[in-house]
């Protein structure tokens, strides 16, 4: 993942963890738990807690964890993966709160049905965890695989969500 220079953070403390939120002029560009994998050094970052973007993420997501939002309404920025990896992240964003589907029917619909581990790899380097919904990606049998920032915590997003 590339990040552009103007990358500015803030944290954001939820029921499941403390997050980092980031931004650049054109959305919201990165969301992760703190520990978690495939998580970038934000250390150059500048913190920004006024930043519009951070600012709606944040009140976004306070509303999500309460039950007051099942999506989310915010400009991305999902610029630094591939080609690949962003047909995948869009894809994504296409399941419905409270839905789940496979990472087979994931391919499927990206087009690439023979590249499922491509597809595993590209939902498991999404940027933008829960507001990207990663966690309604399921194995084919319907078990919680993958998930970066915990399975415990992809459980406890589908159970936010009415999903399991």
């Amino acid at each position: 993942m590339k990040f552009h220079s103007s990358t500015v953070q803030a944290r954001y403390v939820s029921p499941l963890g403390p997050m980092i939120v980031a931004a650049t002029e054109r959305g919201l560009a990165g969301l992760w738990f703190e520990g978690q994998r495939h998580l970038p050094d934000s250390s150059a970052w500048p913190h920004a807690p006024g930043h519009p973007v951070l600012r709606e993420a944040v009140t976004q997501l306070g509303d999500y964890f309460a039950g007051r939002r099942s999506q989310f309404d915010l400009p991305l920025d999902l610029q630094g993966g591939t080609a690949f990896q962003q047909s995948v992240w869009q894809a994504l964003l296409a399941i419905p709160s409270g839905r789940t589907t496979s990472y087979g029917d994931l391919s499927q619909r990206v087009g690439w049905p023979r590249a499922v581990r491509a597809v595993g790899a590209a939902v498991g380097r999404n940027p933008v965890s829960i507001v990207v919904p990663c966690h309604r990606v399921l194995g084919r049998d319907g078990s919680l695989t993958g998930y970066a920032g915990g399975l415990e915590r992809k459980s406890a997003l589908l159970g936010l969500e009415g999903a399991i």
